[in-house]
């Protein structure tokens, strides 16, 4: 079923977008993430123009992140004042994104540097995931081993403005947290993503929060990020696209469901490996078509005179 996109100004496939939101819907399931990273570089595969996907995407990441924090409120492992603080970071670092990202389309730049963007976060993001779950599976085999005690008084707590954060029970300086929040705004900004790859390694050994509240910490400051992040998108550059936000949320829907039944049949490395070598993928498919040579070396196309 063919249908016409009006913003993206391109013709596609209906189902083949909501398989697409499918497919980030059962990585959802499985692996816990938002599925930002992989959505827009998907939609790029389509011909979905780079701008449109990057600001249509976080559509999807609202929603993921919506859900998931229903569930993490339910267990009370969301802090709210450290997600506050991060939040508060992000919107700066989100409209300063949003900024670049105009800036860069007005030069006709965004589609390279959105592209290039992915190709080196991913690659680092699915070579460290790899090198981690091949470890976790040696530790697996050579049995259980006791844990190191990890040093809780890292750099970030001599820094000043110090802010007491009970549910993690922190008490850290408020700079650290705000330059964490700053950094995943403008990458969510420029990038399309929620940010969550970058956030949740970054609250965990950086700001030294516990495993059981940076999850949904996290995600509380993506939903409202992701859809401050659209809505700017919309008001300042026109590119998100209704329908086809629409259609990747509900094969997103579908698919998370399905990802999760699969979930609790498979070993946590296995997932790892699985995910890791998605990422890679991805990431190889972005730098062929960034690197080798177009068959077109030229496009001609209407334009106006004076």
């Amino acid at each position: 079923m063919q249908i016409y996109l009006p913003i993206a100004e391109v013709v596609v496939n209906a189902l083949t977008l909501i398989g697409l939101g499918g497919v980030v819907g059962v990585m959802s399931g499985l692996f816990g993430v938002g599925g930002g990273f992989l959505i827009t570089p998907l939609l790029f595969f389509i011909g979905i123009p780079p701008a449109i996907a990057v600001a249509t995407g976080a559509n999807q990441v609202v929603a993921s992140s919506f859900s998931g924090v229903l569930a993490h409120l339910k267990r009370k492992t969301v802090d709210f004042r450290m997600g506050w603080v991060l939040l508060a970071g992000g919107l700066v670092g989100s409209s300063v994104g949003v900024i670049i990202f105009n800036m860069l389309e007005r030069l006709g730049q965004v589609d390279l540097v959105v592209q290039l963007c992915y190709v080196v976060f991913l690659g680092l993001i699915g070579t460290m995931m790899f090198k981690e779950s091949l470890g976790a599976l040696r530790r697996a085999k050579a049995g259980p081993i006791k844990p190191a005690r990890r040093n809780q008084h890292v750099w970030v707590h001599r820094w000043p403005w110090k802010v007491k954060f009970r549910a993690s029970g922190l008490y850290i300086s408020i700079w650290p947290p705000l330059m964490v929040g700053a950094a995943v705004g403008v990458l969510g900004a420029i990038m399309g993503v929620g940010g969550g790859f970058i956030m949740v390694p970054a609250m965990i050994y950086l700001l030294g929060m516990p495993t059981k509240v940076v999850i949904g910490t996290s995600l509380f400051q993506i939903t409202f990020l992701s859809a401050y992040t659209t809505l700017m998108h919309a008001v300042f550059s026109n590119t998100v696209d209704v329908m086809l936000a629409i259609l990747l949320i509900v094969g997103g829907v579908i698919g998370a469901q399905i990802g999760a039944n699969l979930g609790a049949k498979l070993r946590a490395e296995q997932l790892r490996i699985l995910m890791a070598l998605l990422v890679l993928a991805v990431c190889g498919r972005l730098a062929l078509d960034l690197f080798l040579r177009p068959e077109e070396l030229y496009s001609i196309t209407p334009g106006l005179i004076g």
